[in-house]
């Protein structure tokens, strides 16, 4: 194996040489030694590299190789070890086999008188069944004459086991038409079970549809009732709003007309809009207060004469309208 490796590695470092020697190099006159002494520590590392890849490639197939071995070894010996087994199996087998054979001829021996006694009782049996059945045969006889008379008649068979299985057909036909009746009876009994039950939960599902039916009419009735109920209170509060508007309409004529009025007699400036109803109002109350003190004023014996209604002012002071005293003369 040595000797193997050995020239392995030989051939290789050969082929590493050639294939050097193919690559075209420089001239060597014109490289200078410490140049030439490089490309050859490059090329002996290259070869080194080379050598060491094709060592570790042949030791790693010396280890498969090894490795195989083993299994070749441990398969020879499970053989082995299998071919043993058998003989051993073939050796018992052919043991038992000369026992079963030595065991059969005792029993052989053994047992003639005991076989020739059931062969005659079994001969005394078959005797009696050939007994019986001839005497089955002979009570059957009847029944043979009126067979070939029937197909004497017929004429459509040839013999008698014909016409017996042409009726033997027709009864497994009728047997099978019967059971398939009784089929079919089952099915239409199932069916009509099918359809009293969908007929009952139809008609339960038709009262509960016309139960909610019912209570949806009530339903509908009722709302109708309550819709009648909201038009004619709509109607009313709209008849009510009318009023209402007319009367808020009359209203703020009135004060508007008093607003005038008052502002057109007391010489009030007029400077509040006509649609500030509110304001217009408030200026009116305040003329009506000024106007009762005045009176309170002038009779202070006579508190009849103010007007009705109207509180008595708190203090004489004139009117102010829109920040605008009111002129003496006019008080």
């Amino acid at each position: 194996m040595a000797f193997d490796l050995e020239e392995y590695l030989r051939t290789a470092f050969r082929d590493k040489l050639r294939l050097h020697r193919m690559v075209p190099t420089c001239d060597a006159a014109t490289l200078l030694p410490s140049t030439r002494l490089l490309q050859k520590r490059r090329e002996m590392a290259e070869v080194e590299r080379a050598l060491q890849s094709q060592r570790e490639e042949f030791r790693q197939r010396m280890e498969r190789l090894a490795q195989r071995r083993q299994q070749l070894g441990q398969r020879e010996e499970e053989l082995r070890h299998v071919v043993l087994k058998f003989d051993a199996f073939l050796k018992a087998s052919a043991a038992r086999q000369e026992r079963a054979l030595r065991r059969a001829g005792e029993a052989r021996a053994a047992g003639e008188g005991a076989e020739t006694t059931c062969l005659r009782r079994e001969l005394e049996g078959l005797l009696q069944l050939r007994e019986r059945l001839a005497r089955h045969l002979r009570s059957l006889r009847g029944f043979e004459d009126y067979l070939q008379g029937v197909l004497a008649r017929t004429g459509q068979f040839q013999d008698i086991p014909a016409m017996l299985a042409h009726f033997g057909a027709l009864m497994e036909t009728r047997a099978a038409l019967a059971q398939q009746a009784e089929a079919g009876q089952e099915r239409l009994a199932h069916g009509r079970a099918l359809l009293r039950r969908y007929q009952e939960e139809a008609g339960s599902q038709l009262l509960r549809t016309e139960d909610e039916l019912t209570r949806l009419r009530a339903r509908l009735e009722a709302a109708h009732h309550d819709v009648l109920q909201e038009e004619s209170c709509w109607a009313h509060i709209q008849s009510a709003v009318t009023q209402k508007t007319l009367l808020l309409g009359q209203i703020k004529l009135a004060v508007l007309n008093l607003f005038q009025l008052a502002t057109t007699q007391l010489n009030v400036p007029a400077d509040v809009a006509l649609e500030d109803t509110e304001a217009q109002l408030d200026t009116v109350l305040l003329c009506m207060r000024d106007l009762a003190a005045i009176c309170a004023e002038l009779r202070p014996r006579e508190p009849g004469l103010c007007p009705q209604g109207l509180p008595a002012a708190p203090s004489t002071r004139p009117l102010r309208q829109g920040g605008a005293r009111v002129p003496p003369g006019q008080e």
